[in-house]
């Protein structure tokens, strides 16, 4: 049955609203983000876009929600007070982490704040095993004197985690027990329901973060829950996952922490659909909107995939000096690198763009909203490449003259330069910050950037999208239908999923098909917990995967499980899966080398069949210019004349040669002299570089 489906993706300047109608129709919604109040952002632009539509809140089935909410209060470190309780003796694991220094030759070295400074994290004496087994009971005592102490810290939220609490949880739920009759109403994560898997240092970490956010995430749910009900909306909420599923309003509110990669997901999303559609096997997708750009690889219809994340790095592209997060993630990096990103002149003179951004308030200058600070916006207004009295439809018209002066007061002043030089220097900048994080994130995997095609979408990624190719020697970008709210329009695209992770040692050669078994069936209820009530009916599809290494190794590779009963027999059937994997990965294998297990994953989805690639576009002539646009020429250092088009205006198999502009309400792409465009079938425009 076709449904009435809203999404609504909040960024950190802009958030976005798709609704798409019971007869395939996609209406789209810009406003600027409320900080203090996300809600209110949300409910804006729905009852505007609804109010064009001709419909009322009341006639949407399903609403689709991801959000950067929980990412952002661990950066800005603005969540709960949270307090960690630990095994007596492993107070410090925080602190402790990986026993070395992500940079060894760094002695000005900063290491990531810790979110529960010491004086609250607390002990108590218990002990389980590595296999589960009770060593030392939990002293209920010492647990029992924990709510007085936590109650003097003003705790609003509360961290276990306990050794080995993944093979045995016992203690921890018993604690929970004890804290919540004493302290109704104080969030409790465990971290053997938020990371049942093995290494102490990111298990705590996780389950820290998750309690740290839990508070935050829960009440601006139940406030939006509460304001659309109260505004008449009687179907489901569904939340973004930071793997590319959907999950339930109930369970995003108790893991918040799988949320904190929900709006980049969303857009890997969308570039999976755009690559099938197209016929793209190798594809990189550049999500920029006004806080961030996001980078993301592609291989055969499947964005990279991890249970591992680092949230608020120290150190941009350096391993370890952030966060670290076991959950399930679209594997993607990403830079402070947005519309809103702020430029200055360091102490050595040069141009610096990000991390930190103007957001929505107060804005970059041009916005007119109190901001003097000079963004990347601001930058692509006084090059010309933004037309500011179409910004946002005409409905924002934004203030060139501002742009300007932010931008020869903090950039062109103190380097000697014209407000255009200026502007492009931002503008080279961060397009280099940008195509530097894709090099180093194609390079650490193995993969030839240059071979792929760049899909491009988020508000700002289009103007920007020639000039990053052109550095990554790129040639071929496409930028998509509604390029501008990508990352909701791919939230439409999700499927229903949920992944459950356990860990359970086991090697190869003592491979317990009954365990595992019975491993899987405990995995696959809870995960149908969560999924069946969104499944509405449709048949789930079930995905195994086993962490698997060589005996004496550090790491571990993801190998695919069959998703049926196991037998002593298939140990060759996954130690040749290893193998495979571990070639791919390596070159090589060990011949005849001992294998372990160390964690398996169950995932639960409703279908997500991709479709097929569309009929190629006959070329057409009569493409026709709306206007034209002076835009800045580096290479004469002068602004030269350039046509611009409107996207509506151009149809299947129209061609634009650049430079050109090709404007729409949400977005601008600006094609430089070096390539080409065409719309294809399905209204993407696809650039193509002069041979």
């Amino acid at each position: 049955m076709t449904q009435t489906r809203l999404a609504v993706d909040i960024g950190g300047t802009f958030t976005d609203v798709v609704l798409e109608t019971a007869d395939s129709r996609l209406l789209t919604k810009k406003v600027l983000t409320t900080p203090r109040a996300p809600e209110e952002a949300v409910m804006q632009g729905t009852l505007a876009l609804l109010a064009e539509a001709g419909m009322a809140l009341s006639s949407v089935d399903v609403m689709v929600h991801g959000t950067t909410l929980a990412t952002n209060a661990i950066i800005e470190r603005k969540g709960a007070r949270t307090a960690l309780i630990a095994t007596d003796g492993f107070r410090d694991v925080l602190d402790i982490a990986y026993e070395s220094r992500y940079d060894q030759y760094d002695i000005f070295i900063e290491k990531p704040v810790s979110l529960v400074p010491r004086a609250r994290r607390f002990t108590v004496p218990e002990r389980v095993d590595v296999e589960g087994r009770v060593l030392l009971a939990l002293d209920e005592t010492e647990a029992a004197g924990l709510p007085a102490q936590l109650k003097a810290e003003g705790i609003e939220s509360v961290a276990v985690s306990l050794l080995h609490a993944y093979a045995n949880p016992a203690h921890e739920q018993r604690l929970r027990e004890l804290l919540a009759k004493a302290m109704p109403g104080v969030a409790i994560t465990l971290s053997s329901e938020v990371c049942p898997e093995v290494r102490e240092y990111e298990r705590t970490s996780t389950a820290v973060a998750n309690a740290y956010v839990q508070p935050l995430m829960a009440g601006y749910l139940g406030r939006l829950d509460k304001a659309l009900k109260g505004t008449g909306f009687k179907g489901a909420v569904y939340l973004m996952t930071s793997g590319g599923g959907l999950t339930s309003l109930e369970a995003a509110a108790r893991f918040p922490i799988r949320l904190v990669e929900s709006g980049p997901a969303g857009g890997a999303i969308l570039a999976t659909h755009v690559a099938a559609l197209s016929g793209e096997h190798k594809v990189v997708s550049f999500d920029m909107g006004g806080t961030t750009a996001k980078i993301c690889l592609i291989e055969d219809l499947r964005p990279e995939s991890s249970r591992s994340f680092e949230v608020d790095r120290a150190a941009r592209f350096l391993k370890g000096s952030g966060l670290p997060l076991r959950i399930p993630v679209i594997e993607m990096v990403e830079i402070g690198a947005g519309g809103g990103s702020v430029a200055k002149v360091d102490g050595l003179k040069r141009i610096v763009v990000g991390p930190e951004s103007a957001g929505s308030e107060p804005g970059p200058a041009c916005y007119g909203r109190g901001g003097d600070k000079p963004s990347v916006t601001d930058a692509d207004v006084v090059l010309g490449r933004i037309d500011p009295s179409r910004f946002a439809g005409g409905k924002m018209p934004l203030d060139a003259g501002k742009a300007a002066a932010a931008l020869g007061k903090h950039v062109g002043k103190p380097l000697g330069l014209s407000d255009s030089v200026a502007g492009f220097g931002v503008a080279e900048i961060v397009d280099e910050n940008m195509a530097n994080a894709a090099r180093v994130h194609a390079v650490e995997r193995g993969k030839a950037i240059g071979e792929a095609t760049l899909i491009a979408f988020g508000g700002a990624a289009p103007l920007h999208a020639s000039r990053l190719a052109e550095k990554l020697g790129i040639a071929k970008v496409i930028v998509p239908p509604n390029a501008g709210v990508g990352s909701a329009v791919g939230f439409l695209r999700a499927p229903v999923a949920y992944e459950v992770v356990r860990s359970r040692y086991m090697r190869l050669d003592g491979f317990d098909a009954n365990a595992a078994n019975a491993l899987f069936d405990a995995l696959k209820t809870e995960a149908k917990a969560v999924v069946e009530s969104g499944a509405s009916g449709r048949k789930l599809e079930e995905r195994r995967t086993a962490y698997m290494r060589y005996v004496g190794q550090g790491h571990e590779i993801v190998v695919p499980v069959p998703a049926r009963t196991l037998a002593v027999a298939d140990t060759k059937d996954l130690r040749a899966a290893f193998e495979r994997e571990y070639a791919a990965l390596f070159q090589r294998i060990i011949p005849e080398g001992a294998i372990e297990i160390l964690s398996w994953t169950l995932t639960l989805s409703t279908s997500n069949e991709l479709p097929k690639p569309a009929a190629a576009a006959p070329k057409r002539d009569g493409a026709r210019p709306i206007g034209s646009r002076q835009v800045f020429d580096a290479a004469t250092e002068a602004f030269a004349e350039v046509p611009v088009y409107a996207r509506t205006g151009l149809a299947a198999g129209h061609v634009v040669p650049g430079p050109a502009l090709i404007v729409e309400d949400e977005t601008t792409t600006f094609l430089s002299a070096r390539f080409d465009a065409r719309i294809d079938s399905i209204g993407s425009i696809v650039l193509e570089r002069r041979s």
